[in-house]
């Protein structure tokens, strides 16, 4: 299982200096949509260059114009790239088209969609790299917010998934257990006093 730091900061500076201390650690690191609108894509290119042995994910959340938006975020130096789940089956092969050109890979994230296996299976066949079973920070928010739903979604839905939404070293080791692909932690690392000592426990804490 992969892991994939998510950060969700605003400077390209302060993205630099998160991926300088966590890169040794995780096999993905992704640069959060707050992020990119803040920064832009050159934030995407900085980071690509500062770390070309990583896979570099634009959480870039694409809801319309798929083959445009994932042209622009691979030529940018993205390996990875978000169109959302809810979006038009048109919308996700045409970054799926984008992504082939590139060589690259689109994953569809799942936040907002209901039934999460049914879409997981509908987007794999049109030719997602995997699919992200997504809880975002509002919805963690909310009393009552449990990961297991999002596991057992994964699990039920056979097809290649990541896990983000409070994933942290308690919970790490489910994530993995569910057949996730790649873990994503988020505010377990850039939130930690210690991000790289919070990224070597989450590596640690892979079987």
């Amino acid at each position: 299982m992969k892991l994939q730091v998510a950060m969700d900061l605003l400077t390209t500076k302060d993205a630099l200096e998160l991926a300088g201390r966590v890169a040794e650690y995780v096999d993905i690191i992704e640069l959060g949509t707050p992020l990119i609108k803040a920064a832009g894509l050159s934030v995407v290119t900085a980071v690509k260059e500062a770390h070309p042995d990583k896979l570099v994910f634009a959480d870039m959340k694409t809801m319309d114009a798929g083959e445009l938006e994932a042209d622009i975020a691979f030529k940018a130096g993205a390996d990875l790239m978000t169109v959302l789940g809810v979006a038009d089956d048109s919308t996700i092969a045409g970054a799926v088209k984008a992504a082939k050109a590139h060589n690259k890979g689109v994953v569809v994230d799942l936040i907002g969609v209901a039934d999460k296996v049914t879409r997981a299976k509908e987007v794999r066949a049109l030719g997602a790299e995997f699919v992200e079973m997504h809880a975002g920070l509002d919805e963690q928010a909310q009393p009552g917010f449990d990961l297991q739903g999002l596991l057992t979604a994964g699990a039920e839905a056979r097809v290649p998934f990541s896990v983000a939404g409070g994933v942290k070293v308690s919970t790490i080791g489910a994530v993995q257990q569910a057949g996730a692909d790649v873990a994503v932690a988020g505010g377990a690392i850039y939130g930690a006093a210690d991000p790289a000592l919070a990224a070597k426990e989450l590596r640690e804490a892979i079987a």
